[in-house]
């Protein structure tokens, strides 16, 4: 009977139906309200992008605190490896955690995990990345609108100076949603409008890649046949101007990103890179950290989430989708510095101070 009682309750927080029902199952721990501490765990896919380790997760943790400052945080960092994260997300699961803030690092794979969460009435938050599988709530930016923001910055940047334009297309991880979103997004802006000297999809958004990838575009197009570059994020943008300036690339073609990178933010300054999409890490944290709570407590998820997106097995589950902001020279002030992100002082460098000054930061 026991068991029963929890799953309807369950049922009545507004978690998802795959959670209520697999806590009606054999095995499920019990839950707050036995007079234990809540604990959540914050599964962080790799320290490649810079935004997990230094921005999300102090962040998350912080958020939590305030919410909740009984509850205990378990934290770990998947490398960008699969099978590691599958065996985090078996450990907390293993360890009885109350909820699961997963970013995965492959949103396929992760789903069986997923899964076996929910078989344990454990609730699993999806961040930033849309988890397959039963997950109870999501957290994150509209991806296709990045793209948009991206497309769009990439030809008004290109308007002036090149009629047909030829590009590269920096993709990201092709087994990360959010990537395959953001490039929807960008082709439906620049679809028509441009032609795609080169495509490349970047696994495990890794640096090096892009920069070999770039340096393989420029072989096959020529140096001076490269009008812009679209790159998914910072990470992309930084490898491929790296590579463009080895290649001895005089004047560097407008070049997007996304994350706001503080090394981003000065190449943007210097003229190197042409724009970032700025995702305000608190707002994304806040929401994410609050509806962790709320599945920890077995509050009502939809209190939080007050939009709604669909799961890859079809049902609705609330979500938190929050609004990204384009970010160019002209705006640096007015954006990340404005919102407390950068100090003038951490982006204008000695090397930088003439170029800050043309930007408005001094």
């Amino acid at each position: 009977m026991k068991v029963c009682v929890r799953g309807a309750a369950l049922a009545m927080t507004a978690v998802s139906t795959a959670v209520a029902l697999a806590a009606c199952g054999s095995g499920a721990a019990d839950r707050p309200g036995d007079g234990r501490t809540p604990r959540i765990a914050v599964l962080l896919p790799d320290a490649t992008t810079a935004r997990w380790e230094t921005r999300d997760r102090p962040l998350l943790e912080k958020r939590i605190t305030q919410l909740c400052p009984d509850c205990s945080i378990q934290h770990a960092n998947a490398r960008g490896d699969v099978a590691i994260q599958q065996e985090q997300m078996d450990s907390v699961i293993t360890s009885g955690v109350d909820a699961i803030v997963l970013v995965a690092v492959d949103a396929r794979s992760l789903g069986t995990a997923v899964t076996k969460a929910a078989q344990a009435g454990i609730p699993v938050i999806s961040y930033d990345r849309l988890s397959e599988g039963p997950i109870s709530g999501y957290v994150s930016f509209d991806g296709e609108e990045v793209g948009r923001l991206q497309g769009r910055a990439l030809l008004k940047a290109m308007g002036r100076h090149a009629t047909s334009p030829r590009i590269v297309m920096m993709n990201g991880d092709p087994t990360d949603p959010n990537a395959v979103s953001f490039k929807k997004g960008a082709l439906s802006v620049l679809d028509g409008k441009v032609k795609i000297g080169k495509a490349y999809d970047t696994l495990k958004w890794r640096t090096e890649t892009a920069y070999l990838n770039m340096s393989g575009a420029i072989a096959a197009l020529g140096a001076d046949r490269i009008q812009g570059v679209y790159a998914a994020n910072d990470g992309l943008a930084a490898g491929s101007i790296s590579s463009l300036k080895a290649n001895k690339v005089a004047a560097l073609p407008p070049v997007t990103g996304q994350d706001a990178e503080l090394g981003a933010v000065r190449r943007i300054v210097a003229g190197e890179q042409y724009m970032t999409v700025y995702k305000p890490f608190d707002p994304e944290a806040s929401a994410g950290a609050a509806m962790a709570v709320a599945a920890a407590r077995r509050n009502p998820l939809a209190e939080v989430g007050r939009d709604k997106v669909r799961t890859s097995l079809g049902t609705s589950v609330p979500a938190v989708l929050l609004t990204p902001v384009p970010v160019t020279a002209g705006t640096i002030k007015d954006t990340l510095v404005k919102d407390g992100f950068y100090t003038v002082r951490q982006i204008c460098v000695p090397r930088l101070l003439a170029a800050c000054g043309k930007a408005g930061l001094l």
